[in-house]
């Protein structure tokens, strides 16, 4: 079975330890998700947030800060004038001024990612409070795109259950939390850039599947026409890439019905990469398999950033939070 990213970071660890900025440091599963890493080794923490509270939130864990844990409160930080300055320079071509930046700066969620923006942490996790809009747009402002990357998109890990059965593995799901209703040539990105994603945190060869009602002509519809046209466009520019459609989820999934319904495809059956047409089917099936099969689930996390920012469910837990330092961590070893 594919290693969580935990265990991946485990067996494989940076050259040098990751820092990773957490925006939300008062937050109880925040806290013990930092803690957790700390003690596994998988990254040093910084808690952003007001220097009271998140040391009572970490008072209440029977903790305090270390050489390994540190907090920042953006209101007192020494670095505070500096991120200003930085801020106003990325943001005044959209009327930002100074005194607009010393108050942006103040905000965790910024603070966390000009952290990563400066180079004082190696990447930055939020949302099991803030709302993905949020972190998501605070990412793109502050940290901004890749410069390979055609667009920022999202995905989420599945892990099957132990007791699954026999065809079960690992799966990407993208885009299920972002891009709502992306063209051909946008799936065509995302699929790409979910081959990377696989390969990084799953260690796994990508196969892709650009999923539909339809299997191989089934159904005619400018829905289905889409995912084709996608899928031709993903051959042209990454021809190295294995990828079918359009496929339907079971036809993706199951071997034996891959085996009838696409019985020329080598990915029918065998896909490890689930690329939904929208944000509805993408949102919907990941929702679907966690709660239904028993997969779990790790995202959403973005993918197309300049350095690693991820987002956390609202009902994330502790060992949500862990894993998407892990996950951070990978991305930047990347």
């Amino acid at each position: 079975m594919t290693k969580t990213p935990i265990n991946l970071l485990l067996s494989d660890p940076p050259a040098h330890r990751a820092t990773i900025a957490l925006s939300e440091g008062t937050d109880p599963r925040v806290v013990q998700g930092g803690l957790n890493a700390i003690q596994a080794g998988l990254a040093d923490i910084i808690l952003v947030g007001d220097t009271e509270a998140v040391q009572a939130a970490l008072a209440d864990q029977g903790a305090e800060a270390s050489d390994h844990l540190t907090i920042h409160d953006p209101a007192t930080s020494p670095l505070r004038d500096s991120f200003a300055e930085a801020f106003f320079d990325l943001r005044k071509h959209k009327g930002v001024d100074m005194q607009a930046a010393q108050a942006a700066v103040q905000s965790p969620l910024i603070y966390a990612a000009m952290l990563v923006r400066m180079g004082h942490a190696t990447g930055t996790v939020g949302g099991a409070v803030a709302t993905t809009s949020d972190v998501v747009r605070t990412a793109i402002q502050v940290i901004g795109k890749a410069p390979d990357a055609a667009m920022i998109s999202s995905f989420f890990l599945m892990y099957p259950p132990e007791q699954a059965t026999p065809h079960a593995r690992a799966m990407l799901y993208s885009d299920s939390g972002l891009v709502i209703y992306p063209s051909a040539d946008e799936l065509a990105e995302i699929a790409a850039a979910s081959a990377r994603s696989c390969r990084t945190l799953m260690r796994d060869e990508p196969k892709i599947a650009f999923l539909s009602f339809s299997t191989k002509g089934s159904a005619r519809h400018e829905k289905v026409t889409k995912v084709t046209e996608a899928l031709a466009k993903l051959q042209a520019a990454h021809p190295d890439l294995h990828a079918d459609g359009e496929l339907q989820f079971d036809a993706a999934f199951v071997p034996s019905v891959g085996a009838s319904k696409a019985p020329d495809s080598d990915i029918a059956g065998q896909a490890n990469v689930m690329i939904f047409p929208n944000l509805d089917a993408g949102n919907i099936g990941y929702k679907m398999t966690q709660r239904l099969g028993g997969y779990a689930a790790i995202g959403p996390i973005l993918q197309g950033l300049a350095k690693p920012a991820n987002d956390l469910s609202r009902g994330c837990s502790a060992e949500d939070v862990t894993q998407m330092i892990a996950v951070t961590v990978l991305q930047a070893m990347d």
